[in-house]
């Protein structure tokens, strides 16, 4: 199987390729100023391409409401595939990205928000305010700033996003 692609069969259908496409977005005013190195948005390239994902774009913006609205639109515009942001899902009075993220979509998917948080029920998971959502056919997953927790809430769904974002475009592989 090529990388990018996941095949899928249907009973009522031929097999189909399913594109294996992501966004990343690094949403932090430290990465934006230079300040601070984008580990998090390398963990989530380097993870994504591991597991066969092609990147198609890669961003940094500013915390808050409006950089996150305005980008979301943007990067999903004639888009089928993921759009991960990495960064402001926490406490603090910068970490805007769930608001921006709710303000730009078509419907919200709180099982994979869900399944994002409770994935190290020790750890800091449960502290995220992250959501999941479509926007058109693009997936948005919000995942924590910090390098080790994007990658472990990216995983605790990678498995079924190919499955989402198939039906989304129109398949019906069950």
């Amino acid at each position: 199987m090529p990388t990018g692609r996941l095949l899928t069969v249907s009973a009522d259908s031929a097999p189909s390729a399913i594109n294996l496409s992501a966004k990343v977005i690094t949403v932090s005013d430290g990465v934006v100023a230079g300040t601070r190195d984008d580990a998090s948005g390398d963990a989530l390239v380097a993870r994504l391409t591991e597991a066969g994902w092609t990147i198609a774009a890669r961003r940094q913006i500013a915390d808050g409401v409006e950089s996150v609205a305005q980008a979301l639109p943007e990067l999903s515009e004639g888009f089928t595939g993921m759009i991960v942001t990495t960064g402001g899902t926490g406490f603090g009075p910068r970490d805007l990205t769930p608001e921006g993220t709710a303000a730009v979509l078509d419907r919200q998917a709180p099982g994979l928000a869900e399944a994002m948080r409770t994935c190290n029920p020790a750890g800091l998971g449960r502290l995220s305010r992250a959501i999941a959502g479509t926007r058109g056919t693009a997936l948005i997953l919000n995942t924590p700033g910090s390098t080790k927790g994007c990658v472990e809430t990216l995983e605790a769904v990678l498995d079924v996003v190919p499955h989402a974002i198939d039906l989304m475009s129109g398949g019906r592989p069950h």
